[in-house]
């Protein structure tokens, strides 16, 4: 073999599917930027939609026309301050837990005969991505979904996302803080499996025969992303409902994770388990269309300059 045929085997060689992990965790950043400017108030009416009390609205459409009507426009973007602040180290941390999961893998499997994961083993870095991500977005979603909940009949408790950290550290300390991790967990694990592997899996669908799946132009990436979004939403919604209500309710109406789903199904049955699934479904596409729009444009300029 000839030094050239040498060269061009190892160039068309497959590559292990893995980033560096700045590159993982700045692409993320911007992505998640990118998600909430254009998901927040999809967000918004799915959380009221899942807190509020039985016939408050009469559906997705009732929660718009009530917050416009009592606050405007800036209404539909109550609570994205906590989001728009924490989703840089949330999203940079997913993606970076993302791809460190890839390399837990390959280090485990190291005589595998081809570099490209199986979808179980892309679910198991998705779902892996969750865990350190958790430990940023458990408080980070606490916030918002007391930020966002309010206005819903009472007055305006907090001015802002500091002073909700202030009310809930005086009202139970960092517990109170907290409170909703593990049900933040519980839908992100499942939910972040699905995600990735919804995505890797649509990415290599649309990339023509012989190209690498970092060409993809806008419109793939978009669709892929979109892809993405459904598929984690799709099964997220009941966890999210418990976390929502777990996060919102005064302290002491429920003792954890299976008691408010015992009372919820109780007192509204377990259709009450998929509220704002609607919502929730309107936003997966666009939102994490946007998402990876922003990881792979950012990680495409760093490949180009950094």
């Amino acid at each position: 073999m000839s030094e050239l045929d040498a060269a061009a085997e190892i160039e068309m060689a497959p590559q292990k599917e893995t980033t560096t992990a700045a590159k993982s965790f700045i692409s993320g950043g911007f992505g998640g930027v990118a998600a909430v400017l254009v998901g927040h108030p999809f967000d918004l009416t799915k959380t009221r939609l899942q807190t509020a009390p039985a016939g408050t609205y009469t559906g997705a459409i009732d929660v718009v026309k009530k917050t416009l009507a009592r606050d405007g426009l800036k209404g539909m973007y109550r609570g994205m301050g906590p989001p728009l602040v924490g989703v840089t180290p949330i999203f940079a941390i997913s993606f970076w837990g993302y791809d460190l999961g890839k390399k837990i893998v390959y280090a485990a499997t190291p005589n595998r005969s081809s570099p490209t994961l199986s979808t179980a083993e892309l679910a198991f870095a998705g779902f892996f991505s969750a865990v350190p991500t958790t430990l940023v977005a458990g408080p980070a979603e606490r916030i918002k979904v007391v930020l966002q909940v309010q206005g819903q009949g009472g007055g305006t408790n907090y001015k802002g996302p500091v002073d909700v950290v202030k009310g809930l550290y005086k009202e139970g300390g960092l517990k109170s803080i907290f409170r909703g991790t593990g049900a933040t967990l519980a839908r992100d694990g499942p939910g972040s499996a699905a995600y990735f592997v919804a995505y890797e899996l649509a990415k290599k669908a649309l990339t023509p025969v012989g190209q690498p799946t970092s060409d993809l132009n806008l419109g793939a990436i978009v669709v892929a992303g979109g892809t993405a979004g459904v598929a984690m939403w799709s099964i997220a919604i009941p966890p999210d409902v418990i976390k929502s209500r777990l996060q919102s309710a005064p302290s002491g109406t429920y003792t954890g994770f299976v008691d408010c789903i015992r009372k919820t199904i109780a007192k509204d049955g377990v259709k009450a388990l998929w509220k704002g699934f609607g919502p929730a479904m309107a936003r997966a596409f666009p939102a994490n269309a946007a998402t990876f729009v922003g990881v792979e444009a950012s990680r495409n300029f760093m490949d180009k300059f950094m």
